[in-house]
């Protein structure tokens, strides 16, 4: 066997082993065993009730940072910033819970938008009772969103330790909800290797942490498959007007562009899911809670859209599997 290295003309010390080039993994599509790779548009197409070429797929988040966030492995994103106490951040987050989502549901009902997913921190839930029984009035689905932004699912945690953090959030909301909870969310989309195998041990049908798709697809998991959901980080307010310093307008923008391109190759390829990810302590500001509104305005005007919940996007495509 040749030495790559040397077929292109890189001169080699003393050469390397057959075994440096060999990798058990590597194949046609991926280099691990996950999910099926394939082609969105070969796939076959899926048609959302009242042939509506887009589901709109609006997810709240309902966070807590904690004061006193560890910063392990890293801060999520919104965190505290300056040295201990950081008042000034984590009373920002702290208005989202009990002003700014209020705002945000005023616009859904102006808008006519009755099918939303919140992802609730557990600590969300135990020191905002309020929001969970709201949620629950407006029919809203509960996803899981870990305990905290404060505790990350990430590389080299003990599996004992996470699991301990998966078991602990679903328990808590599943328990104040009186919902099945059936998504997941990580926080700040941090995972580890572990954490698609922990939260399908405790009974969640799909999650949001990968976002490299349109559209639903099975994962293989220890305890048998669940479904990555195409939750797209880019379509967030706090991701387009915090990190990116993008204006409100640019904001309205994106979240349209996005439904026209997707609307149009439903018309040719099936459905499409358009995913919208708001932050109260971000959209519920009275100066930009109108980018909220310009944004969903012009697409709930179309005839084309079904609302849906993420727990009945999934329905709709596994019928269809």
């Amino acid at each position: 066997m040749r030495n790559p290295i040397e077929d292109k003309g890189i001169p080699v010390k003393d050469g390397l082993p057959d075994s440096y080039f060999e990798y058990p993994k590597r194949k046609y599509g991926m280099d691990h065993d996950r999910y099926d790779w394939s082609l969105l548009v070969r796939r076959k197409p899926v048609t959302w009730p009242n042939d509506a070429r887009v589901a709109l797929w609006i997810n709240v988040a309902l966070e807590y940072f904690p004061l006193d966030m560890p910063g392990k492995p890293f801060k999520a994103p919104g965190g505290t910033v300056t040295t201990y106490p950081d008042l000034r951040h984590y009373t920002l987050r702290e208005y989202g819970n009990r002003v700014g989502v209020f705002r945000v549901m005023e616009v859904f009902d102006k808008l006519g938008i009755r099918k939303v997913t919140a992802a609730i921190n557990s600590s969300v839930a135990e020191r905002n009772p309020f929001l969970i029984e709201e949620a629950n009035r407006l029919g809203w689905e509960v996803m899981g969103h870990g305990v905290d932004m404060g505790k990350l699912h990430y590389g080299g945690q003990s599996v004992d330790e996470e699991r301990a953090l998966v078991k602990q959030s679903l328990e808590s909301l599943r328990k104040l909800s009186g919902q099945k909870v059936r998504g997941w969310l990580s926080p700040a989309k941090s995972e580890s290797y572990n954490t698609p195998d922990l939260i399908a041990e405790a009974g969640i049908e799909y999650f949001c942490d990968w976002v490299n798709d349109d559209m639903p697809f099975p994962f293989k998991t220890k305890s048998g498959p669940i479904i990555a959901m195409p939750h797209q980080h880019w379509l967030s307010d706090s991701t387009i007007m915090l990190h990116y310093k993008q204006s409100g307008q640019d904001f309205i923008d994106q979240i349209n562009d996005q439904f026209e391109v997707l609307y149009n190759e439903a018309g040719t390829q099936g459905g499409r899911i358009l995913a919208i990810t708001i932050h109260p302590w971000m959209s519920g500001q009275p100066h930009r809670i109108k980018f909220l509104e310009e944004a969903l305005a012009p697409i709930m005007k179309h005839k084309g859209v079904w609302q849906a919940t993420g727990a009945e996007i999934l329905d709709a495509w596994k019928k269809q599997q």
